[in-house]
């Protein structure tokens, strides 16, 4: 059983004996608050080559009913759980049966601004669909939100942020845990 947090351990500092709480050496943390958010459902239509919130309107989890997965589909920071949060989300990037996908763009949005971004550019290639991933370690205050955009341009018709592959788990999701 672990010490509780108020229990007292003698320590030797230089030869001077001190008392100290277990709180201040146990060290680690529960990495709360923590989400894990997803697509479920239909796929999310998107407008071609414009840039669009994903809508991740499922949750497998939620410590602290943070993220809000049907208005605002974003992350807030519940108060008193500033800190540095690590961020990663995955988007199943289509385009149609028949049209071929010119570039597509992923994003972190902070309150409002584009605060870390990944894209490719595939012109003149066959994909019509395929996951785009990624990750960012990043300090929050207490109310900051954070959203994840997406754009994706295809050659006609339009493109979708998708729910599922051929698995059907979740291909579309976003999550995040505070670290420290």
């Amino acid at each position: 059983v672990a010490p509780a947090d108020a229990d007292e351990f003698m320590v030797s500092d230089g030869g001077v004996l001190k008392r100290i709480d277990y709180s201040l050496i146990k060290g680690g943390g529960d990495n709360t608050p923590n989400f894990l958010a997803y697509r479920s459902a239909s796929d999310q239509s998107i407008s071609n080559a414009t840039l669009t919130k994903v809508q991740f309107n499922s949750e497998s989890y939620d410590t602290d009913s943070a993220y809000d997965d049907s208005t605002n589909y974003r992350f807030t920071v519940p108060a008193g759980e500033g800190g540095k949060y690590a961020l990663y989300t995955n988007v199943w990037c289509r385009g149609t049966d028949v049209s071929m996908m010119n570039y597509y763009l992923l994003a972190f949005y902070k309150n409002g601004s584009n605060v870390w971004e990944q894209h490719s550019n595939f012109m003149n290639n066959d994909l019509r669909s395929f996951g785009a991933n990624m990750s960012l370690t990043i300090d929050l205050a207490a109310a900051d939100y954070i959203e994840v955009f997406g754009k994706i341009d295809i050659n006609s018709g339009s493109p979708s942020f998708g729910n599922n592959a051929a698995s059907g788990v979740p291909t579309t999701w976003f999550q995040g845990f505070k670290i420290g």
